[in-house]
């Protein structure tokens, strides 16, 4: 069988294990079904995920013009704290700003190789851990605003890394950290403003199961712009990576605004 289209991140639907899809334009395909088998993948173009266009990928499924305009790749993207349509502040389209920045957002601690901290909206929860590839996750404070999320990540940073080591994770080296105590001890970084959304009990801890029949013991990443067609045995899947038996394994999100062909 044949799938071909733009990628897009996976879909992934939270369970034991996780599930996950690649949707198409006229198609979609649950990836679990494809443990152990064969796959061909090949690189066919470029599609724009913003304008459309055939354009080449600059950044993020995005492509150069696109990326330097739209509204939904602004700084405070990345990097939180620069939020301001709080203040009723422009960075690229207030309208839109106002719409993901005044929200319900969640400062978390997860589990993917050692602990690190980390910001996503209320609606992405556990999305965001799952893409990831955290093995545990437990949300710190839910605040109203990706602002206040943005200098709470900040301050935690003086003590929790906010990067993700993707080779351990992918070869599943997690330390045995205990979140539960971690987000107790949290607390006293957290700035003042934020004090009042802490609270001792609200600590649900998540526990994520990826789709893994071997985790690899070394990794090499596949870039389809120097290696347009690949073709290997699907092992597993973790975050948004597809894991095969040769230690290939392969990042969709990296590759989002290509066009690929899976043959199965």
């Amino acid at each position: 069988m044949i799938y071909e289209g733009v990628l897009t991140k996976m879909q992934t639907e939270f369970g034991n294990p996780i599930q996950y899809y690649l949707v198409f334009e006229n198609s979609f395909l649950n990836v679990n079904q494809l443990l152990d088998k064969e796959i061909e993948i090949s690189f066919q173009g470029y599609q724009c995920l913003n304008c459309g266009k055939k354009k080449k990928i600059f950044r993020q499924g995005f492509c150069y013009d696109c990326f330097m305009s739209s509204a939904a790749v602004g700084d405070w993207i990345m990097k939180p704290e620069l939020s301001t349509a709080h203040l009723d502040i422009e960075d690229r389209d207030l309208t839109y700003e106002k719409r993901v920045q005044l929200q319900p957002h969640i400062v978390y601690l997860a589990l993917s190789s050692e602990i690190k901290v980390g910001v996503t909206r209320g609606t992405q929860v556990p999305t965001r851990w799952i893409d990831q590839g955290a093995s545990q996750a437990i949300p710190i404070v839910e605040v109203p605003n990706r602002y206040l999320a943005g200098i709470t990540e900040v301050a935690l940073k003086n003590k929790y890394s906010d990067k993700t080591n993707w080779q351990k994770m992918l070869k599943n080296e997690v330390a045995p950290l205990d979140l539960v105590q971690e987000r107790l001890k949290a607390q006293s970084f957290l700035p003042n403003e934020v004090m009042p959304y802490f609270s001792e009990n609200n600590s649900k801890l998540y526990q994520l199961h990826y789709p893994v029949l071997e985790y690899p013991k070394k990794v090499t990443s596949l870039n389809l712009d120097k290696s347009p067609n690949f073709q290997g045995r699907l092992s597993g899947i973790k975050g948004q990576y597809l894991l095969f038996q040769d230690g290939t394994v392969f990042n969709i999100r990296t590759f989002e605004g290509y066009v690929v062909k899976f043959q199965l």
